[in-house]
């Protein structure tokens, strides 16, 4: 058993706190990495909720790239940043995971999230705090289990995610169904109604 710190480096997010908000136009805007967004990149699916927080600064602060593994510190989870996440800004309730040995992305969200034995470290971290949020030493010191070959880690990791986006395809199907279910419900009694 490895901890996690010697697999991975850490990059904790920007302390929103510490962040010089401006009102200079010629200042880049971020927009701030938000829970919805960690799920969206786990299911590869847009969420209908699109209202984006967004933050305008000259100050230096950390951004994600594509590819990259961010674990966040509230949930307890982890994704892979999509495309359509790059350049958003990540604050301290985040924490960039960047492998140092060969160490698929992919597979690596699937052991955190996933995994029973991580799943009870994090739990057992939690027992006795006041705030329910992890901290970087406890994400550290996380024991991880032997790690499979690179390519059996890739196929894992692979398949991880395509079973996350199929589960929600089909969530999102059955919820659109209900949905259109109980409008033709409404209708049915509308007539009832007018025919009395």
């Amino acid at each position: 058993m490895k901890k996690l710190s010697m697999l991975v480096d850490f990059v904790s997010g920007t302390p929103q706190f510490r962040i010089t908000e401006s009102i200079d136009k010629q200042s880049p805007i971020y927009n701030l990495y938000s829970q919805t967004d960690l799920l969206e990149d786990l299911v590869g699916i847009p969420a209908e909720d699109d209202g984006k927080k967004r933050l305008r600064t000259r100050d230096d602060v950390n951004t994600l790239f594509t590819g990259d593994v961010l674990f966040s510190l509230i949930s307890g989870s982890a994704s892979v940043i999509r495309e359509e996440h790059r350049g958003y800004l990540y604050t301290q309730n985040y924490v960039k995971l960047v492998p140092k040995e060969k160490l698929n992305g992919q597979f690596l969200v699937y052991l955190l999230n996933e995994n029973s034995a991580i799943k009870k470290q994090l739990l057992n971290g939690l027992q006795g705090s006041k705030v329910l949020k992890y901290t970087l030493k406890q994400i550290k010191d996380l024991e991880i289990p032997t790690l499979p070959f690179i390519e059996k880690q890739k196929i894992i990791g692979e398949i991880y995610f395509k079973q996350l986006r199929l589960q929600a395809l089909k969530n999102r199907a059955a919820k659109q169904e209900t949905m259109i279910r109980l409008h033709q419900l409404g209708e049915v009694m509308k007539h009832d109604r007018e025919s009395v």
